[in-house]
């Protein structure tokens, strides 16, 4: 699939949108499903699914007028074997392969959607750039947005990293890979000096040096072990930030994760962790936001902080309707950093929008719907965050 010209999202002439979605996903996905079901709520009609391991086939069309809602290709093995040839959807490795890819496959789709007249919902040089760790933490840093110190260039694996580390003054950082999401491949990585290593990672290493993902995070402290992962990792390219120490909620490590819809801040769910990956698919759970804010404001803050922080970082992506943004509250609740922005990070069944914030009653999906019914995105030519 050969890459097409596309245009910058907001700063684009659009056409008049109509009720009738469309949706490039996997279908029996739940993120695919709920859409469908907040689609369908809201009284408009049951959106097109356009599966992926048709898309990236080529055999794909749209309508004039359609909003296509462009979904995460995640969780689905057929498609996992075309984006980047794996014989697991387990597996770590490939993700360099999957990106090219993947991003091709968006420039296609999302060029072929506006020459059809219809509105995509993200556009695809915002997503090449969130799903490239190094590039988004470089935009996010140009625009003034709060990020965790990184290295920068490329780094050739173990011995190499460790060097950089060392010149850095750093002794504990989160060495992630460029291309991955959902925590995979991230290790927490403390370095105490010769011999004296810790990663705390998700990978799961077969016999044949093979990386997997796993739902139970472990702990390497073998520098042999810790430099097998980190080497076969770098080919894939790696991103290096200074792990930064996070809130606590009941002794556990604690973020948030912001989802702005239409430049707003509109859902925001704490996450609790023993783990430094407050995932909640790898065991972190559900914190309590009542007394996150309440921590906030014994620190000085609000939490109108955060959530103003993660607007910041979503209007640097102005030509997608919605993004997760991962704000990591510093010790005792007193800072804010952005982690990562995620393309598809609106994945919160059950969590309903927050007070004044617009999406009151609704969830993610239902917010994403309302906002384009109500012509609310495409965001005005500027750009910038309401």
């Amino acid at each position: 699939m050969s890459p097409s010209p596309s245009s910058t999202g907001a700063t684009a002439a659009v056409p008049a949108l109509t009720t009738r979605f469309a949706v490039v996903g996997n279908p029996e996905n739940r993120r695919t499903t709920l859409f469908a079901a907040a689609v369908r709520t809201a009284g408009h009609a049951e959106p097109r699914v356009l599966a992926w391991h048709e898309v990236l086939r080529g055999h794909f069309a749209f309508r004039p007028g359609e909003f296509v809602r462009i979904d995460s290709p995640g969780e689905n093995a057929d498609v996992d074997r075309l984006l980047r040839d794996a014989d697991d959807p387990a597996r770590v490795e490939g993700t360099a392969l999957w990106y090219r890819r993947f991003t091709a496959a968006l420039r296609e789709v999302t060029g072929a959607a506006r020459r059809a007249g219809a509105v995509p919902s993200a556009d695809a040089e915002d997503v090449a750039v969130m799903f490239d760790k190094r590039l988004c933490h470089a935009r996010l840093a140009a625009a003034g947005v709060p990020v965790p110190p990184a290295l920068t260039g490329p780094v050739g694996g173990w011995e190499e990293l460790r060097r950089r580390l060392a010149d850095a003054g750093v002794s504990r950082a989160f060495v992630k890979p460029a291309h991955g999401s959902s925590a995979s491949g991230v290790m927490a990585l403390t370095v105490a000096g010769p011999g004296r290593v810790r990663a705390t990672t998700s990978v799961e290493t077969a016999p044949d040096g093979r990386l997997f993902n796993s739902l139970r995070v472990r702990q390497y402290t073998s520098e042999r072990e810790v430099a097998a992962l980190v080497d076969a990792l770098a080919p894939d390219g790696l991103h290096v930030e200074r792990w930064l120490p996070k809130a606590a909620q009941a002794g556990r490590a604690a973020d948030l994760r912001v989802v702005v819809v239409a430049g707003r801040a509109t859902h925001a769910v704490v996450r609790t962790s023993r783990h430094p990956m407050t995932n909640l698919h790898l065991g972190g759970a559900r914190g309590d936001l009542d007394a996150a804010r309440e921590a906030i404001g014994r620190a000085g803050g609000s939490l109108g902080d955060a959530l103003e922080t993660a607007e910041r970082a979503a209007a640097c992506f102005p030509g997608t309707l919605c993004v997760g943004v991962d704000v990591l509250p510093g010790t005792r609740w007193r800072r804010f950093t952005v982690g990562e922005v995620n393309a598809f990070g609106d994945l919160l069944p059950g969590l309903t929008g927050l007070p004044g914030g617009g999406a009151e009653g609704l969830d993610t999906y239902a917010a994403q719907v309302a906002a384009v019914a109500a012509r609310r995105w495409p965001l005005p030519a500027q750009g910038t965050a309401s």
